[in-house]
């Protein structure tokens, strides 16, 4: 009776708010709940990361398209004035936030891969106000350095804690640059809303060192989220095998490519010197083999009650959700894998200001889909 009165509460939120969706509803299986999955909207070019905005509106960007406003009915719109980006690889326009006064400023940022000369080219931030469908006063406020060749590994969540912006950025397909400290390449950076490193950074007096970086020895981090507690969770890309969930504090080394649990692809040899060496962190969770971890968000809603507080992760590779219970020492206690490949490639995960679980499918058709309880 609980589960079916949330469900009836949800369908009159739908009604009061007049939204639709593209398509009847799949019905998915969990341990806890039987999920209604709806597609809101469809015909996406490779949707990489997503947020709503206080009407209710979401925006959602597109790896190889542009910046999409998508209304409750499934009404895709197209945002003007994004950044010059450069369509390489993995790279493009990846992950957004918005300020933490938006409602009042409407500023918002957005990670983007940005050419440079002998077709190289290296993860910026661009920071814009948002007017109506238009992004205004636009200009970038952080470059890494170096911009390199090839693409692999350019990171881009971004998260917003108050006034601070963490950046998330990969190693490139360099690997050894992930251990130095002298340029921005496989770290996570704390940067203020202006793009400056932050104050208090845990480098910002050792010599050579990037004082916007905060953590380092990161191969490709594509997930992060802050808990209820204000710590803040990234998940990362692993080569063959070693995919990582951490718990990722100041000025600590996450190791790569001097631990790791993954092996070279292909041929199954040995990366670095092993799992573990001190003064490096070891993961809250790894999987072997990789899922390929993007997106992930702490759920934080009522439709799912279950799931409060739990962390929720997408997988390229499986086409999973994955929901993470962490105890209160950081520890992983439950893994429950979702989805099953029903929906093809999971880019981002967001808990929705309604309650209800919304997923970006990465592909040329990309899909936002809404999960809720169906209350069977």
């Amino acid at each position: 009776m609980v589960r079916a009165g949330r469900n009836l509460l949800f369908s009159l939120f739908l009604c009061l708010t007049g939204a639709t969706t593209v398509s009847a509803a799949t019905s998915v299986s969990s341990k806890d709940y039987a999920i209604s999955a709806d597609i809101i909207a469809e015909g996406l070019d490779h949707p990489w990361g997503l947020q709503f905005l206080p009407d209710g509106d979401m925006l959602v960007s597109e790896r190889n398209g542009g910046i999409k406003r998508v209304d409750s009915r499934g009404k895709v719109t197209d945002v003007s004035g994004v950044p010059n980006f450069v369509e390489k690889g993995q790279g493009g326009l990846m992950g957004i936030a918005l300020s933490s006064d938006f409602s009042e400023s409407g500023i918002l940022f957005i990670a983007f891969a940005e050419g440079g000369d002998f077709r190289k080219a290296g993860t910026s931030v661009f920071r814009a106000k948002l007017s109506g469908d238009r992004l205004e006063d636009g200009r970038v406020i952080f470059r890494s350095a170096p911009k390199l060749g090839g693409g692999r590994h350019f990171g881009g969540r971004l998260l917003i804690d108050g006034d601070a912006l963490y950046v998330t950025l990969g190693d490139r397909g360099h690997r050894e640059r992930a251990q130095s400290l002298a340029d921005h390449v496989g770290t996570m950076l704390k940067l203020t809303h202006d793009g400056d490193p932050y104050p208090g950074n845990p480098f910002t007096s050792q010599g050579n060192a990037k004082p916007a970086i905060y953590s380092f020895g990161h191969r490709n981090i594509q997930g992060i989220a802050k808990d209820a507690s204000g710590n803040i969770w990234t998940h990362e890309h692993g080569p063959q095998g070693g995919d990582e969930v951490n718990l990722t504090s100041a000025g600590k080394n996450y190791g790569w490519p001097v631990i790791t649990y993954g092996v070279n692809y292909g041929l199954g040899t040995k990366i670095g010197e092993g799992t573990h060496k001190a003064g490096m962190e070891q993961p809250a969770l790894y999987w072997v083999p990789s899922i390929a971890p993007s997106g992930m968000a702490f759920y934080d809603g009522a439709v799912f009650p279950e799931w409060q507080g739990d962390l929720l992760v997408g997988s390229l590779k499986f086409g999973l959700l994955v929901r993470l219970e962490i105890d209160e020492n950081g520890q992983v206690t439950e893994a429950e894998r979702m989805l099953d490949g029903k929906f093809g490639r999971i880019r981002d995960v967001v808990s929705g200001p309604d309650g209800a679980v919304y997923l970006l499918t990465d592909e040329g058709n990309g899909k936002v889909i809404r999960l809720t309880d169906s209350g069977e």
